[in-house]
């Protein structure tokens, strides 16, 4: 009895593990970003609320301005600002990966330009690294056109 429920303890903590595809090195997330630094979020929007066809939940999407406070790939300069957009996951489902900023938080990360080119989004799921000052917030919006402002705006 010991023995099977330690083995499907083991099972479920496994679980999630193997819902994420491989981390990328440093090197990696590096080479694949057109954009590296360290960047303070200034502000996070809500810009649409999209129903999720698998779960039927209301699911936000966001786009955080980013100060950059130091450059180490790409066409940016300390002072400048970066627009990254990231939609979120449902919490119901297994696998997949979104990278939310928060207001106020300092993190290095790691950035691709989308589509159109007016917009960034993460490499891969550990494009951001640790926080060097966290977050003043983790409560995003939910409500469309409605923002989280860090404490510095100008």
């Amino acid at each position: 009895m010991r023995t099977a429920f330690a083995l499907l303890v083991s099972c479920l903590i496994a679980l999630p593990a193997l819902a994420l595809p491989a981390p990328m090195s440093e090197a990696e997330l590096e080479e694949k970003s057109g954009i590296v630094a360290l960047v303070r979020v200034m502000s996070v929007t809500c810009t649409s609320i999209i129903k999720d066809k698998t779960t039927g939940e209301d699911l936000p999407g966001y786009i955080a301005k980013l100060r950059v406070i130091k450059a180490k790939k790409g066409d940016v300069r300390p002072g400048g600002e970066v627009l990254v957009t990231w939609r979120a996951k449902s919490q119901k489902l297994i696998g997949g990966w979104t990278v939310p900023y928060y207001p106020g938080e300092e993190v290095w990360t790691h950035l691709t330009k989308r589509a159109g080119g007016a917009t960034y989004a993460s490499t891969w799921w550990n494009a951001k690294g640790d926080e060097v000052k966290p977050p003043e917030t983790k409560e995003l919006p939910t409500v469309v056109g409605k923002s989280a402002l860090s404490d510095d705006q100008d």
